[in-house]
């Protein structure tokens, strides 16, 4: 598959090489694992030497011999005698970088921190020494998330600030799945878009792993996801369990549970058996794979809060592959399809209504988006949205068949929801209806 929606990305790694021409510059690139970091960095530096680190859990100095390696190949520059830690490397490049441009890419950052992690304060103390003689045009990633933001967000880290840009890679948004859809598979319907959303998120491995197997159906790609072969069966614990080290048990079973929809504190607490405060706290703000929601202009509290995955993959792995793994372990992968089948419109009813929310942000039309729910759980509106500019808002409600919306129920809601909070008021106020139609 070729590389989509790139453009704006490759661009700005350009325009930071050329800065660099006249002074250092330090970029970090995150992303979850497979969202496409590595392909997007040597696609922007495919026409220009660029040098490539690739941290592998090897010994320092096996590490520094390929990189040594690399640098006479592309540089044409010998290095005199063997050099067995990265520091001195490091230094070398910077030197050179002071009558010499240099773009160099060290992939799997943080792998340093296993094989040497004094690394990271060597590479504080030359860069200071360095960053205002050298030309250097540094770009680190890293595929642990949790990693790369603790070594240069933490303020304890020596790295801590040091870099010059921060960029973050996202999954495809909906008018991108679109448009692969479209090339891959012209006569696609509403339902196969819906699946390749549901299933991968948009993340650009999951989905060239589809459509380069021409599963560009429904029912294909789920035959191309649960077979014996596949590696998306393992890709849930392949990515997680470093993450989350060995509490990873405790987080899986959070995480299954809020797949199964279990959303608030206590619900989830009654499956796990403990309290779990601290692990919800990291699951949002340290591994980022759970958001906490409130109804729209609630006020912050402790109180109707609701837990929810912000991953789509994530949410399909836990809610059917990690929960009924043991179908998977006597060989029956065509039972599992049936059950993915079987409730497959709940699931998919709920990633409709994420679909349209992202699309909506897409379009920028509105100044806010959200949704709303009252604490008894009678009435919850699937999108709100606000355009305070032009004091308009716009209640919608989501349903996969567009016979099934009714705007006086929608209309019902909306006014409860205008009577306990007070907002909108001499807004211009609309009502529509979302359904698999409209996508």
């Amino acid at each position: 598959m070729r590389l989509f929606n790139v453009t704006k990305e490759i661009e700005t790694l350009q325009e930071v090489g050329k800065l660099s021409e006249h002074t250092a510059q330090f970029t970090v690139v995150t992303g979850r694992r497979r969202i496409g970091k590595t392909s997007l960095i040597c696609k922007a530096y495919e026409n220009e030497k660029c040098l490539y680190f690739f941290v592998a859990r090897k010994a320092e100095a096996e590490l520094c011999e390929s990189y040594q390696i690399e640098i006479e190949q592309k540089l044409g520059i010998p290095m005199l005698g063997r050099v067995e830690n990265f520091t001195e490397i490091f230094e070398y490049l910077l030197k050179i970088s002071i009558n010499q441009p240099i773009t160099l890419f060290i992939d799997e950052f943080q792998e340093f921190f296993r094989i040497n992690k004094s690394i990271y304060s060597d590479m504080q103390r030359l860069w200071d020494m360095y960053q205002n003689l050298s030309h250097i045009n540094l770009i680190v990633c890293g595929s642990i998330y949790s990693m790369m933001t603790k070594i240069f967000k933490d303020k304890k880290e020596p790295l801590y600030n040091r870099q010059t840009r921060f960029m973050h890679v996202r999954a495809f948004t909906p008018s991108v799945l679109k448009e692969i859809l479209s090339e891959y598979n012209p006569d696609y319907t509403q339902e196969d878009l819906l699946a390749l959303y549901s299933f991968t998120g948009g993340v650009a491995k999951y989905v060239q792993l589809l459509v380069d197997s021409g599963a560009t159906t429904k029912d294909k790609m789920l035959n191309q996801i649960v077979k014996a072969d596949s590696v998306f069966l393992s890709e849930g614990k392949s990515i997680l369990i470093e993450e989350f080290g060995k509490d990873y048990g405790i987080y899986f079973s959070i995480l299954s549970a809020i797949a199964r929809g279990k959303t608030n504190r206590s619900e989830i607490e009654q499956v796990i058996g403990k309290e779990i405060g601290g692990y919800l706290t990291k699951l949002e703000n340290d591994y980022e794979i759970i958001v906490k929601k409130q109804p729209l202009f609630a006020k912050s509290s402790a109180r109707n809060i609701r837990y929810t995955m912000n991953d789509n993959f994530f949410t399909f792995w836990f809610r059917f592959i990690y929960k009924y793994n043991y179908i998977l372990e006597i060989g029956g992968y065509d039972k599992l399809i049936q059950i993915i089948n079987r409730d497959y419109e709940t699931f998919s009813g709920l990633m409709l209504e994420r679909y349209f929310r992202e699309v909506l942000i897409e379009k920028q039309l509105y100044t806010r988006i959200g949704n709303w729910w009252d604490r008894k759980g009678e009435n919850e509106i699937d999108i709100v949205a606000e355009n305070e500019l032009d004091n308009e808002a716009v209640f919608y409600e989501v349903k996969r068949k567009a016979e099934n919306i009714d705007c006086d129920i929608l209309i019902g809601k909306a006014q409860t929801f205008l009577k306990s909070t007070g907002k909108f008021k001499n807004y211009e106020i609309s009502y529509k209806g979302l359904s698999m139609q409209d996508m």
